[in-house]
This record gives structure tokens, sequence and C-alpha cells, in this order.
């Protein structure tokens, strides 16, 4: 017989009850340390203070209105995201996959308003993740998001991962009119594009006059270090998706665009009855104004060359679990030579949280705000861990 709750997860045997920063309290009484923080949603930690008070007072005021009126904390987030970063405007959305959605439109509609209606493809990477809608598995390709869900929507051309050659050949086809990437793999295995790559990507892009949008979904708000992933090699998307961090836990999620690339998204082009609403919007500029406050990402960077270099130490000592540490920042993954799964399930016997994804890579997306106390109690679990998958306990 179907649970009441549609089985298209194969969920872990924890119950939680309880967040407070970076512990996870489950209801028997266990805390367990996070390093998933919800799929690097959680970027501030577990009922931050801050998003809490913002929160509230929020819903003691104002929850809902719909986009038929102005609403004063969406106003206040498009601004800040506006003062700290390439983006002249921003829509709303309450998730990665609809932020996706979005992308695509905005894309397709700039080059048919343009007059270049033939321009509809866009260039996406083997091993990416876009969301599990229409477009997003469209998008990413995947055998395992695609099978039996077609016919899918038209427009992808997919490329191999780091494959120079194919990119530029693709991306002279008149058909072409952007290029989707994720500047750090998350659900690919924690690949990070190379700098001098992403300077390639815009070079190309400028040189063919096709449009680059960027999938800062996970490895946005911080995550990397930077406020976002892309600032390390010194370029600016034409567009970009954003989620997960920048509501701090709160469903909330965002498309950024300059004003060129937005141009053919006038009125009544896209909607959202819920994206932007005040709660959402009220959470988002908390976390903006902590995450860009003073301090905060140099602290982030120090943080994760201290987890890094005690993560290396963690692979020389378990050669038989670990090969690799990958990654940038806070977004970290484990290559593992034992089966992921088997670390994460060992993790759970030591009340320590991580994320598995593809490419047999364990992924460490610990709240922004980890102490260095954390950090040395984190290690510690996975050194149990990695023992316990070592032996075959």
């Amino acid at each position: 017989m179907i649970s009441t709750v549609l089985p298209t997860y194969t969920r872990a045997p924890l119950t939680f009850v309880k967040g407070e920063g970076t512990w996870l309290v489950e209801a028997d009484g266990r805390r367990f340390l996070d390093l998933g923080a919800g799929i690097a949603v959680n970027a501030l930690g577990h009922a931050h203070p801050a998003l809490v008070a913002a929160l509230s007072e929020q819903a003691n005021s104002l929850w809902h209105v719909s986009n038929l009126y102005q609403i004063k904390a969406q106003q206040k987030l498009a601004d800040l995201l506006a003062e700290h970063t390439f983006a002249d405007t921003t829509f709303f959305t309450n998730s990665g996959t609809e932020s996706c959605e979005l992308a695509v439109k905005m894309a397709r509609k700039y080059w048919h308003d343009k007059g270049q209606p033939e321009r509809t493809d866009i260039i996406t990477f083997e091993g990416s993740f876009h969301g599990r809608s229409a477009a997003g598995i469209a998008a990413a390709g995947s055998e395992k998001m695609t099978h039996g869900m077609g016919p899918l929507l038209p427009g992808f051309v997919h490329l191999p991962f780091g494959d120079h050659d194919a990119l530029r050949a693709a991306a002279t086809s008149k058909t072409v009119g952007a290029i989707l990437v994720e500047p750090v793999q998350g659900e690919g295995g924690i690949r990070p594009l190379p700098d001098a790559c992403l300077k390639g990507l815009r070079d190309l892009c400028d040189e063919l006059g096709i449009l680059m949008i960027l999938d800062e979904v996970q490895c946005g708000v911080g995550r990397t270090g930077k406020l976002f992933a892309h600032e390390w090699a010194g370029v600016t998307p034409d567009i970009m998706m954003v989620a997960k961090g920048i509501g701090g836990g709160f469903p909330l999620g965002a498309v950024l665009a300059t004003e060129d690339a937005a141009s053919g998204m006038t009125a009544g082009t896209h909607g959202s009855t819920y994206g932007g609403n005040p709660l959402a919007c009220a959470v988002g500029v908390k976390v903006m104004q902590i995450v860009t406050g003073d301090g905060f990402l140099a602290e982030v960077n120090r943080k994760a060359g201290a987890l890094r270099q005690k993560l290396e130490s963690l692979v020389a000592t378990h050669p038989s679990v670990f090969e690799s540490v990958r990654g940038s920042g806070l977004m970290l993954g484990l290559k593992c030579v034992a089966a992921n799964t088997d670390v994460v399930a060992a993790g759970y016997d030591e009340e320590i949280l991580t994320v598995p994804a593809a490419d047999n890579v364990v992924r460490l997306l610990p709240p922004l705000t980890l102490t260095d106390d954390e950090i040395d109690a984190a290690l510690t679990r996975l050194d149990r861990a990695a023992t316990k998958v070592a032996l075959g306990v």
C-alpha cells in the first residue's frame, strides 16, 4: 500500500524535532552535527536569532498580499541585491527550480524580442543539476532524472564537462542563445569550474554575443567565501539563478539579471502567486545584511581553510575510504574510495550529517556560522565514521 506521503524519497531513519545553530536534535534526544544544512539552505544555521526575529516581526504584521501590490520587503531585498551584485533587476521565486524556469524563459524571450527567435538553444554540461521541473531536467539531461519523463522540453545542447573544443563548436551555432553553467557543481559531485574556464566562458559569450546564465542556487550567498562564486573569477553573468541560502531556511529564490538581459520580460510575461512574499523577503533581507556585513565572508574563508586542512589529514589517514578533497569555501566534497553512501550511513551512527552526491562524493555544506570547536568535533566524528567503514563495521 502506498504511503500517504508520495514515496519519491529514500529517507534516513531520522526525525529531527529541533535545530540549534549547527546542531539538529532527534526525536530520541540525540544531537547531530549538521554538515548538510538542509542541502546548503540553512546558511546561517538553524533558528538563527536574527532570522527568527525578522520572520516573527513580519508574521505579526503581514503574510501575503500577492504581486498585485507593492511589497516593501521585496523592494528592500531587490535593492540590496542590486547594490551588492552585477544585477539591475530581480524577480523573486520560491525555489531554485522556479528560478531555472524563469532563466530559460528570459533568455528565449530576449532573443525573440531582438528579432532572432531561432536562438532558442541553451548549452548545458554533463553532471549539471538545475532542478526537477520540466525545464530543469531537460537542461541537465541525465538519465537518472529524465528516464520515463518524456517527451522532454527541447532546446538544450548537452556537452561534456571541460571539453573546450566541443563548447566552441556548439556555441557558434546560430540557434544558440545562451550558456547555462554552475560555477561549482553541487549534485554533480562538488566540481568547481576553474576560474580560467569561467573567464573563458564569459569571453566566448561576449565574442559570439550570447547570454551567460549562472546557476548559483547551491554555491551562492557566501557558500564559497564570496557573496557569489563567480566573483572569484572576476566575471559577471547576464542572468543568475539564486535560491537555497538566500532564504536561510525559508523558501526563497530569485533570478537576477542585467537590464539588457531582462529587456524582454515586460508586464504579463511571467508571474508568481507566492514569489517575493513579505515573509520570505523579510528573512532574505536579514540574510543579505548578515552575509554582506563587515568581516563575515573573511571569517567564512578562514574557517573554510581550517576545515579543508583537517579534511586533507583525514583523507591521508583513511586512504581506503577517501581519495581526495575538492570544492571551494564551505562547499566541500570528499571523493570516496569506499561507497559514499556507506560513509554517510556511518556518519549517522556517529551523529554527524553529510550529503551524498554524484561521482562517489560526500558533500560537506555546513552552516557558514559553524565554530572552530564544531570543526574539531566534525573531524572527530568523521574519523570515527571512516574507521567503521574501513573495518566494515
